[in-house]
């Protein structure tokens, strides 16, 4: 047995570092003649070495000594000949690194599926070096050269400063996400977690602007097209005791912040503050609770213009009089307003306590023509908002979707001009789903889901199952025009169906089809609303709001979020594309749910392998990297 192992991985270590040289060039070379030269000059060595016999410049001596060095360098115990034919050492290089790649292959999926490393498809066992070094904290270099982070050491000299900064690793949580934190105590509790790859330096030039964030928003443009000086270029994160403080730099962009270093404050108005009529519902009340939130230094208020309220009984006809009102009374306390253009239903989710449906004339359009709702595979169709299908059919008494959002926004933008010029309105988040959040209804409480179910997928109308069969009749498999039969119910586990299951068909060729299919039009979506939004809202900023379905994030399917449009299994990266497209928007990105903490979840929910702080810390990941393209580009 041990002759065995020892004819495979050899039995010294100069051997094994010339044949970490050879091993992959090799399997191109022709010449085998060539290839035994090699083998017995790198035989010679070892025997200068070892064996103390000097080495010669002439072939045939070094053949003279091959029998020698077999037997001075030969294996313990007489384990039998030192080398084999270059032919047959040849062969056993390639066998040697196929075995490597498969290695490398299993670590691969190993880090992907519970370390939750953002590692590229086809990584090489460097960048799982470099990974694993960056978690630990160290630098690592795009040339190789790794040392430790500031906060052990200093760096060595001569190293870019511009390199290391795209570059650098550090342990804690980054800058741009939290300023001062003392949620880990020490490197290894951080390590421990369960997170994809968010890397940025201690010293980082890709610190959000505090300019485009919310109450939790992470920027992905500029919002206002200002990119000649990034505000938190030069600043720095040091550790102080358990905690972390960023250094914020002087001046700040005068974007409604009162020049202060602070992110804003908004503080969400009740839902229901407008009746169905469009007026106030208890204005003297609301005043005395706005004059608190002044007395403590609330920056502003957010509200929701709902479609069913100021469009709901005739199309074309807007009825904005208890906006009027309620922003007048805002305004005169010297507070800001962020607006949400609600195109959704209240009423029937967590956190609803009112109703406010659609348009009248639109729940009477459903009634005739109720493919106009997103549809189960069971047929049950969700009124909550319009169908994506519909965003380019004129079925809405003349109008596609997307012009009637379009009309609703361009009448609120003209109805209160007088409060954009004066900045009172400081950001518009545009409603582009359920709860005005960019998803498929895929969890609708009313049809009987409960977490942590994994949803069911929302394609089954006439219009977007038109635009599935078209798209599979492009790539030429016309049968593949349907949705997957095998994904279970709205409160199925991932193992128990044959599409989300580990090894299912979710990664199949169909999968893999309608899975970028049925994500594409998510995108598609969000692409064709806000660019309608960005020219009725022209020089204010825009943002969208994202669902953070986080249960089953740490299962391979992430079923949850497959079925909501995230394509984002363990082995795919499924919110760059909506972040590149709202980065295209210059549009602010509100990741909602992230305030949940897994480790507070009652014990019954564990197997629901879900992780809040994972999930945030991907989107963060990307919007991070499109920063810091931005800023390559500018410098």
């Amino acid at each position: 047995m041990a002759t065995d192992i020892q004819k495979l991985i050899g039995t010294s270590e100069e051997d094994e570092d010339e044949e970490m040289e050879m091993d992959v060039k090799e399997e191109g070379d022709d010449d085998d003649e060539e290839d035994g030269e090699k083998h017995v000059d790198a035989t010679s060595m070892i025997a200068g070495v070892d064996g103390g016999m000097p080495t010669r410049s002439s072939n045939n001596n070094r053949f003279q000594q091959h029998h020698q060095i077999q037997e001075q360098v030969g294996t313990p115990g007489g384990g039998g000949v030192r080398r084999c034919r270059p032919i047959e050492e040849k062969e056993r290089t390639k066998l040697r690194e196929r075995q490597r790649r498969a290695i490398t292959a299993r670590i691969l999926a190993g880090l992907r599926r519970h370390g939750n490393y953002n590692l590229r498809v086809r990584a090489d066992i460097n960048d799982v070096i470099a990974a694993l070094a960056r978690e630990a904290g160290w630098v690592v270099l795009p040339d190789g050269t790794t040392f430790p982070a500031k906060s052990q050491g200093p760096r060595p000299a001569g190293v870019n400063s511009a390199a290391v900064s795209s570059q650098m690793v550090s342990p804690q949580t980054p800058a741009s996400l939290k300023g001062v934190t003392s949620a880990y105590r020490s490197s290894g509790e951080l390590n421990a977690c369960n997170m994809k790859g968010v890397f940025i330096p201690s010293s980082s030039p890709y610190d959000l602007p505090s300019s485009a964030r919310s109450q939790n928003s992470s920027i992905v443009g500029d919002g206002g097209g200002q990119t000649d000086s990034h505000p938190l270029i030069g600043g720095s994160m040091d550790n102080v005791g358990d905690k972390q403080i960023v250094d914020m730099p002087l001046k700040l962009p005068e974007r409604d912040y009162s020049n202060t270093a602070c992110i804003p404050v908004y503080v969400m108005l009740p839902l229901g503050v407008i009746n169905m009529k469009c007026e106030m519902v208890d204005p003297d009340g609301l005043l005395k609770q706005l004059r608190i939130l002044k007395s403590v230094n609330v920056d502003g208020v957010m509200v929701d213009c709902w479609w069913g309220i100021v469009e709901g009984h005739a199309p074309g006809e807007y009825n904005w009089n208890g906006y009027k009102r309620l922003f007048q009374m805002v305004c005169e306390l010297k507070l800001k307003l962020q607006v949400v253009m609600s195109f959704h239903e209240c009423g029937g989710n967590v956190g609803d306590d009112v109703c406010i449906p659609l348009p009248h004339w639109v729940a009477e359009i459903g009634r005739s023509n109720p493919d106009i709702f997103f549809t189960d595979r069971e047929g049950r169709r969700n009124p909550e908002c319009l169908s994506w299908g519909i965003d380019k059919e004129r079925v809405l008494r003349g109008r596609t979707a997307v012009e009637v959002y379009f009309d609703c926004m361009r009448s609120f933008r003209v109805e209160f001009d007088e409060y954009f010029k004066n900045g009172n309105i400081s950001m518009i988040q545009v409603g582009l789903g359920p709860c005005g959040e960019l998803r498929y209804p895929s969890c609708p409480v009313k049809h009987g889901w409960r977490y942590p179910g994994i949803g069911e997928f929302q394609c089954y109308d006439l219009y977007l199952l038109k635009s599935l069969r078209k798209a599979a009749e492009a790539r030429g498999h016309s049968f593949w025009g349907r949705g997957p039969d095998n994904a279970g119910s709205y409160n199925s586990r991932p193992h128990e169906t044959g599409f989300f299951c580990d090894g299912g068909d979710y990664d199949s060729y169909y999968g893999r089809f309608f899975l970028n299919w049925y994500s594409r039009v998510l995108v598609d979506h969000g692409d064709r609303v806000l660019s309608l939004a960005k020219l009725a809202f022209n020089g204010t900023c825009i943002a969208a709001k994202l669902s953070g379905l986080h249960w089953w994030y740490k299962t391979a399917s992430h079923a949850a979020e497959l079925t909501a449009g995230f394509y984002n299994p363990c082995n795919r990266d499924g919110y760059a594309a909506i972040v590149t497209m709202l980065k295209k928007h210059e549009a602010t990105l509100n990741l909602a749910c992230t305030e949940l903490h897994m480790l507070d979840q009652h014990e019954d929910f564990q197997e629901a392998l879900g992780d809040s702080e994972g999930l945030f810390w991907q989107t963060g990941n990307e919007t991070i990297s499109l920063i810091e393209k931005r800023l390559r580009k500018i410098e």
